[in-house]
């Protein structure tokens, strides 16, 4: 299991850094110091390889701690938006759920877990009185996910996301309206993990209220 771990983290900072296309199992060997052998006891091929980062890319992050709801919601996401500028596995699964057509998958299996994770916490919000009556649970995970996913491909693009979690506190500021309640609305706020400062992001997110 030691030997797998330890594989999975080279082939994700490989895939990270090369992509599906750029990456071959001899850099990921090198990269991970195993023998073929190693390698493929565990891994039948550079597509296995890919879906398992693909698909682990949420494995080891260490989500925001509080009480759960609207407010832990917001955080796990300026969470993960810090998280892509510094975890490798994050970074491939996120990059190989967009690539997965050249290795020949189309699964949304990486998606609905998101999915399935932003809904928990909405569970949350509505127990609590949060969310405005008549949201769909489900449906505005599905959106959130979907939006969280465009502002950091184009954060990718234009920033190699260093202004991501600024993205992240536009895109609630137009989605919070049609989500929370004002009364809770008053109390939100936006801000970075410690890790944020130390990669540089804007500072002027923290501590950011919602209007």
């Amino acid at each position: 299991m030691q030997t797998r771990a330890v594989i999975l983290r080279a082939a994700a900072e490989v895939f990270d850094e090369f992509g599906f296309s750029g990456a071959s199992i001899s850099k990921i060997m090198k990269r991970a110091g195993v023998t073929q052998g190693g390698m493929y006891f565990h891994f039948g091929s550079k597509e296995e390889l890919a879906y398992s980062v693909m698909v682990s890319q949420g494995e080891g992050l260490d989500f925001p701690k509080g009480e759960d709801g609207l407010q832990r919601l917001i955080d796990i996401t300026l969470y993960l938006a810090v998280e892509l500028r510094r975890n490798p596995l994050l970074r491939a699964g996120v990059r190989l759920a967009v690539e997965q057509g050249e290795f020949g998958l189309r699964d949304d299996v990486a998606y609905q877990a998101w999915v399935l994770e932003f809904r928990q916490q909405l569970r949350f919000a509505r127990a609590r009185g949060e969310l405005l009556p008549g949201l769909d649970d489900e449906d505005f995970a599905w959106v959130l996910v979907s939006s969280f996913t465009g502002a950091q491909l184009f954060s990718q693009v234009s920033s190699e996301r260093r202004d991501l979690p600024q993205r992240v506190v536009s895109l609630w500021r137009y989605l919070l309206p049609a989500v929370a309640v004002p009364e809770i609305r008053d109390s939100l706020r936006f801000d970075l993990p410690d890790a944020g400062a130390e990669l540089g992001v804007d500072e002027g997110v923290q501590g950011v209220e919602v209007p």
